[in-house]
């Protein structure tokens, strides 16, 4: 009697495990395929190098069919993840803003880091020889900013500036538009304004700065770091999310996310195919995150209804 309640035990035990099977798959039922969204680079059409390999790579991690959708540019990758045409989209900062605005179906998933650790840039206000002792002087003296297309030493601090109730307007009279970010340096380093724009490398972790950007240039074109001050700093601009549709099942999620955050130790060229850029690991993320990038991208909208 004990040894059939035995065997009786197992085989429940073993019809469970196997019942869990179809519970598991329903997810994949419903998708069919995995699509992933990605931008080619300029100039490569609609190519991706290691296509093939990243199609396997995730469809092992998936267990699913997976195809990857090569986008002409970010405002169609946007479109095809808020109509539901793909799961999952590799996106940068200010196109993952806009596509959360979009549809508000979205979530960050992961988003790379570099070697040294920085997960994104911050923009920093800098001065030299003091000329700029505080925040509240700005409107005292000349101010270089980057062109209005610069998301680190523009769009970034005007931002910034104005979630901490400090509205900088671009026409005001003390700012001085640079035709580019090397030419807002240069006037910096021959006087001709006394305070510029421009971002640093930051870590997530409440590290300030690392090296890199336009402070370490400053400083490779001969200013000595001591002349050199940062007079505001904003909030961590986060690189680039990887995002899948909110409505995903949290099994893919978990999966993937295992999959990104183990890639670089595990799967190494298989992490430069997918990140070329930044050579340190994917790293959970969660939509706080991107709170920088929705504010510039609040703030463009903002200024483009008023035109």
């Amino acid at each position: 009697m004990k040894a059939s309640l035995k065997a009786w035990t197992a085989v429940m035990a073993l019809t469970g495990a196997f019942w869990c099977g179809p519970a598991w798959a329903d997810w994949r039922d419903d998708i069919g395929t995995f699509r992933i969204g990605i931008v080619a680079e300029p100039g490569a059409g609609n190519t991706v190098p290691g296509l093939a390999v990243l199609t396997q790579a995730f469809t092992n991690a998936l267990g699913m069919k997976v195809e990857f959708v090569v986008a002409r540019d970010y405002a169609a990758l946007i479109e095809g993840q808020a109509n539901a045409r793909i799961e999952y989209a590799i996106y940068s900062a200010t196109a993952y803003a806009t596509a959360l605005q979009r549809c508000g179906c979205i979530e960050p998933l992961v988003a790379p880091v570099d070697a040294d650790g920085a997960a994104g840039i911050r923009s920093v206000l800098l001065t030299r020889d003091g000329k700029l002792p505080r925040l509240a002087d700005i409107e005292t003296r000349r101010i270089a900013m980057a062109p209005p297309d610069s998301v680190g030493g523009s769009l970034l601090p005007l931002a910034g500036l104005a979630a901490e109730h400090v509205g900088i307007a671009e026409d005001a009279p003390f700012l001085v538009h640079a035709p580019s970010a090397s030419a807002a340096e240069t006037m910096l380093i021959n006087g001709g304004a006394d305070a510029m724009f421009g971002w640093v490398k930051a870590a997530a972790d409440g590290q300030p700065r690392l090296p890199g950007g336009t402070q370490a240039r400053l400083e490779a074109s001969g200013l000595s770091a001591s002349a050199l001050q940062v007079v505001w700093m904003s909030g961590l601009l986060r690189y680039g999310p990887h995002a899948v549709r909110s409505d995903l099942d949290p099994e893919a999620k978990r999966r993937l996310t295992v999959f990104l955050t183990n890639l670089k130790s595990t799967m190494p060229d298989i992490y430069d195919l997918l990140e070329s850029k930044h050579g340190g690991g994917f790293m959970p993320v969660v939509p706080k995150d991107y709170a920088a990038a929705e504010a510039v991208v609040r703030m463009v909208s903002v200024e483009g209804g008023r035109q």
